[in-house]
């Protein structure tokens, strides 16, 4: 009997998790990448949290990200005077998550693929989709094209596979913030392992990590006006960002200026959008995950992890249930309702991080060690301890 064939857009986080689960479901997936080539020493860093460090486990890449990336346990945070305002978190138990460059973690995913032997085609931008009762067939910019069973649309929070299949769903929505980052060493700061640095800055806010090694992993976030594009902020010489981020940073208390100086990277810069709610999150014989259907702002870390939750849950519906787009259905059933609360979750973390006004600096400052005191005593357990399992069975 011939395998089914599933093409999957996209070689980030999710398009290698759902091929290995569908080639261990006993299907044929493909990988195709837009990129001419990898990215694994690109771009800043991101948290996988511990439900996606569960998914990681099963996949058996779950130690090297715990080698390589940085424990999480608490959120200290401070203001721009020094004053301690609180944490959160708990430094006992499990921890909450990783924080790792997001180019290793697409490196140790597109490894454990290829060690499943499955194919990664680099350079194949989608051009557009044909879609029969019996095939889909992806055409390409350079020409080619590939024929499969379904397809997987893994390809971003501007998904060139979502535009194809939902012409006329929901379009990303810009948060009103940028972030921007990069690493920094030789700065001379206690380093108090699992903790998150958080400072409300006089003008923008900034956070920071510190990595065993003596590594800084810092990030900032800004009021933006307009709809700004990756590429509309990439244009911008690195000069100038980073004139505009010492002046922005240079009346912070230490460690904020020297890490900025310290900055021989590339600072990064990235416009926040996200994407809460699409009607659907299929067509056809083409399924959406991760941030092409769900895309959240980084301030809950949960993007990545959620990615991954998906991929399994696909797989699990379509090695499970016979009709493709009854799989698609149920798999929209089970993960929408918790994608969305996570979605608009993160978006009012993102929120509190806006006041430069004196008035509304003092009111946060007063408030927020009773808002943090309040946070530990609620539980995120909905978020960080939810369990999806290869094993189990999905029954319509």
């Amino acid at each position: 009997m011939r395998k089914k064939r599933a093409l999957i857009i996209g070689c980030g986080i999710a398009g290698p998790a759902i091929a290995i689960f569908l080639r261990r479901a006993g299907y044929e997936p493909h990988i195709y990448e837009a990129k001419a080539d990898h990215d694994d020493y690109t771009g800043l860093f991101l948290n996988v949290a511990r439900n996606g460090m569960r998914i990681l486990s099963e996949l058996g890449v779950d130690d090297r990200i715990r080698r390589e990336g940085i424990e999480m346990r608490v959120m200290s945070f401070r203001s721009s005077n020094g004053k301690w305002l609180g944490t959160v978190g708990d430094r006992s138990g499990e921890p909450q998550g990783f924080t790792v460059k997001r180019g290793f973690l697409h490196k140790v995913l597109r490894e454990a693929a290829f060690r499943e032997g499955i194919p990664v085609d680099f350079g194949k931008k989608l051009a557009h989709l044909q879609m029969t009762d019996r095939q889909v067939t992806a055409f390409f910019e350079d020409g080619t094209s590939a024929d499969g069973d379904f397809l997987v649309g893994c390809d971003g929070i501007h998904s060139r596979t979502r535009k194809l299949i939902l012409p006329n769903g929901a379009e990303p929505d810009y948060t009103g913030l940028i972030s921007f980052g990069g690493f920094a060493r030789g700065v001379s700061v206690p380093c108090e392992p699992g903790t998150q640095n958080m400072v409300f800055g006089r003008r923008a806010f900034f956070g920071y990590l510190i990595k065993s090694d003596g590594e800084i992993y810092w990030f900032g976030n800004l009021d933006y006006p307009g709809k700004p594009t990756r590429k509309e902020l990439q244009s911008i010489p690195q000069t100038e960002w980073r004139r505009v981020i010492n002046d922005l940073y240079r009346d912070e208390l230490q460690p904020v200026p020297e890490i900025i100086r310290r900055t021989e990277s590339e600072i990064g810069v990235y416009p926040i959008y996200d994407l809460v709610s699409v009607s659907t999150w299929y067509s056809g014989s083409a399924v959406l995950i991760g941030d092409a259907i769900h895309a959240t702002s980084p301030n809950a870390g949960q993007g990545a992890s959620l990615a991954l939750e998906d991929a399994l849950m696909l797989a699990r519906c379509v090695r499970d249930i016979g009709n493709l787009e009854e799989a698609f259905r149920h798999f929209e059933l089970l993960r929408r309702e918790r994608v969305e609360k996570i979605v608009k979750y993160s978006r009012s973390i993102g929120q509190r991080k806006h006041a430069t006004n004196p008035v509304q600096v003092f009111f946060r400052d007063l408030m927020l060690p009773f808002f943090l005191k309040q946070a530990n005593r609620q539980s995120h357990a909905w978020m960080y301890d939810y369990r999806v399992n290869w094993n189990d069975k999905v029954t319509v």
